[in-house]
């Protein structure tokens, strides 16, 4: 049997190139004791994997050339000789931008088994995986969720984004989303929950904002940082929770200083709270909510979006779609 697998050619410079990467194929080396085989099903793609590319984005070391591209995936396991993992068991975890990975079980790769509760794989790294964790971690243990709150969400229909609407509305608050078209605008309102949204490249954020929530926002979840978040900061209510989830807005150019914002004295003045959050440090709690989400879809009160490209060959482009605003929901790809 023989893996392909893209490896680090380049610094990305802007967008992610495909000459950034090299394909390679390798022949498979028999398995060891304790190890096995996953056939890669799904893999998916992350903003902060262009920083893996050129200094670890300070999480992990940095990348040197020829090594594998780091990403999550879902896989099936074809061969073992571990007595943990059994052939045909689906695990989700650190698996490369490959079509095969050995994996021995260690912590370094992160490997849960994936219980399909009859929905598609793909879901473990979307909603019924981190992306999701993130959502319902930043929304209720950050944001402290509670009911009528008045929640305002950037990158509305991004991985994290587009799970937050339908969870607010399952604590009782209420939830208006930012994204960057009319179309994106149309499906946050008719199918991701959302109250109501702002398109934030023609519309006038703070006059929207206003309108949504004359009396002000009780929880901003921050995914892109920069501006828009500095523009969020003075709508913010008495003791209102700032979820400070993503950057995307800085992720673009590493030679561009990042924006400093003029308006953090709000956070003071309304005696709010801004907080960031490392989604491991709830790994503990992840069947928790992995359980409850996939009660809540079963019972419709959560819907998901799903944006997927197909081949091993598409990961480049799939990581772009993250910075050119193309995705609509969890970007994902199908390799095998």
């Amino acid at each position: 049997m023989k893996n392909r697998k893209l490896v680090l050619a380049a610094r990305p410079e802007h967008l992610i190139k495909e000459t950034d990467f090299r394909l390679e194929e390798e022949e498979i080396r028999p398995l060891k004791e304790g190890e096995f085989l996953i056939k890669v099903l799904f893999l998916s793609v992350a903003p902060v994997m262009k920083f893996y590319m050129l200094d670890g984005a300070g999480i992990e070391n940095p990348m040197q050339f020829g090594d594998t591209m780091r990403g999550r995936g879902v896989g099936e396991v074809v061969e073992s000789k571990n007595p943990t993992f059994q052939v045909g068991d689906i695990v989700q975890g650190k698996c490369g931008w490959q079509e095969y990975v050995i994996c021995d079980g260690t912590p370094y790769y992160m490997m849960y088994k994936v219980n399909q509760r009859g929905l598609s794989y793909s879901t473990a790294l979307g909603v019924l995986g981190m992306t999701g964790f993130t959502s319902y971690f930043g929304l209720y243990n950050v944001g402290e969720c509670k009911e009528d709150d008045n929640v305002l969400v950037s990158a509305a229909t991004g991985g994290v984004g587009s799970n937050v609407g339908h969870l607010a509305n399952i604590k009782g608050a209420n939830a208006v989303g930012m994204a960057s078209t009319d179309e994106k605008c149309k499906l946050l309102v008719e199918k991701l929950g959302y109250k109501g949204a702002i398109n934030y490249t023609k519309e006038n954020i703070a006059e929207q904002i206003d309108h949504f929530f004359p009396e002000g926002v009780d929880i901003y979840f921050d995914n892109v940082g920069g501006k828009i978040l500095d523009i969020a900061l003075t709508k913010l209510r008495r003791y209102a929770r700032v979820v400070l989830c993503g950057r995307i807005s800085q992720y673009k150019d590493r030679d561009n200083p990042d924006y400093s914002l003029n308006n953090w004295h709000r956070v003071g003045a309304t005696r709010s709270k801004m907080e960031g959050f490392f989604i491991y440090d709830y790994e503990k709690h992840f069947p928790k909510a992995e359980h409850e989400m996939a009660q809540w879809i079963t019972e419709g009160k959560l819907t998901y979006q799903e944006d997927m490209l197909y081949g091993l060959e598409k990961m480049p482009e799939a990581l772009n779609r993250l910075f050119t605003k193309k995705n609509v929901g969890k970007q994902l790809v199908k390799i095998s």
